[in-house]
């Protein structure tokens, strides 16, 4: 009997579990492991959105899977002023996350074997599983002119401010990729989940939802946004995707077959989440704080910095194979991720996330100063 392949092996191994062997390393340090790695949030959950989780947890009912009108009305005013822009022929959906909706955004706009998904030269590794799962071929680059009039081109993921560089994308060049798409007939999906962390005055992060991006129009364009950096709530696993409202139509008729479903506890905190900005800006400025030690830390020792304008992580090089110097790190106790990781154009870089304690932070310049 001739069994299908498995889906996992149209996979790579997974990201995270690559770093397992300097993980051990790391831990074994007399004094303990400083995860710099994943970027997985540390500080608490702010109190409004805890309340508001537990005042909605008597919840015996099904949720909507397009959310509370609510939480739609909530989702498109933070849209409005986040992005810019207005909340008039928008559609927005929540997501299980951002993750969950960048893995499975190919599949669910009909995507297979044939299609191309276009994706950045140095990118967040989701998006190239995405394209994976649902049997398409994926292009990297950062110049959309190398393509050509390609056909075959159904999707277009661009990221700024950028995982893992920080890098941010000029609205120039995100308007090129949107006018260029709209020619083609393929979609652009940018994945904003950093938009509000920008440390430059000079390169600002701007939504493709922008009109100055967009021209007024939503067609054939997606924003991806995540209250898990923001609000520190990845473990709530509460996300949303805004801009054309057939796409959004689209994908909420899958969705619902899916049973892709926001639980209703969490669509309350969502609403909460995006309705107080003063939790949003207390993260910001923590953040703020451990990127200022943390680039003082290790340019200090050596590192070079390059991009990272915006965002969370520090995107370094020391010049050599990315491998050894997550050895390095992980022989002084500090777990980074290995830069080849996000693609070929990694191979001599590091990923260092802002996401670890103050006493965490504090600790690092001694870390890199170890013989």
């Amino acid at each position: 009997m001739n069994r299908p392949a498995p889906v996992s092996s149209r996979l790579p191994e997974f990201t995270w579990d690559t770093l397992d062997a300097a993980a051990a390393v790391a831990a074994a340090h007399p004094d303990g492991l400083i995860n710099l790695s994943i970027g997985t949030p540390v500080d608490p959950v702010p109190p409004v959105i805890r309340q508001a989780l537990a005042a909605a947890s008597d919840a015996p009912g099904y949720p909507l899977t397009a959310g509370t009108p609510a939480l739609r009305d909530a989702i498109a005013a933070w849209v409005a002023r986040a992005c810019g822009t207005g909340v008039d022929g928008l559609g927005v959906l929540p997501t299980i996350g951002s993750k969950e909706l960048v893995a499975w955004l190919p599949t669910l706009l009909g995507l297979g074997p044939g299609d191309v998904v276009v994706v950045p030269s140095v990118c967040y590794p989701t998006y190239e599983d995405g394209a994976r799962l649902a049997g398409a071929t994926t292009v990297r680059t950062d110049s959309l002119t190398a393509l050509g009039p390609d056909p075959r081109v159904r999707l277009v993921w661009v990221n700024s401010p950028g995982n893992p560089t920080g890098r941010v994308l000029p609205v120039n060049h995100l308007r090129k990729v949107v006018d260029w798409a709209r020619e083609r007939g393929a979609v652009v999906a940018s994945d904003e989940c950093y938009l509000p962390l920008g440390w430059s005055a000079e390169a600002r992060p701007v939504s493709v939802l922008a009109p100055e991006v967009c021209g007024g129009s939503y067609d054939g364009v997606l924003a991806v946004h995540s209250l898990s950096k923001r609000s520190n709530l990845a473990g709530y696993r509460a996300g949303f995707v805004a801009g054309d409202p057939a796409l959004v139509a689209e994908l909420l008729k899958v969705r619902k077959h899916a049973g892709m479903i926001v639980p209703a506890p969490v669509q309350a905190a969502m609403i909460a989440a995006l309705a107080d900005e003063g939790h949003a800006d207390a993260q910001r400025e923590r953040y703020r704080a451990r990127r200022e030690r943390l680039l003082a830390a290790f340019t200090g020792a050596g590192f070079t910095l390059e991009h990272s304008e915006a965002g969370l992580y520090l995107w370094l090089t020391r010049g050599e194979d990315c491998w050894r110097t997550v050895d390095w790190l992980a022989r002084r106790g500090i777990l980074v991720a290995a830069g080849a990781l996000y693609g070929p154009g990694g191979a001599q870089h590091v990923r260092v996330a802002l996401t670890a304690s103050d006493a965490h932070v504090a600790a690092v310049p001694g870390r890199l100063a170890q013989p």
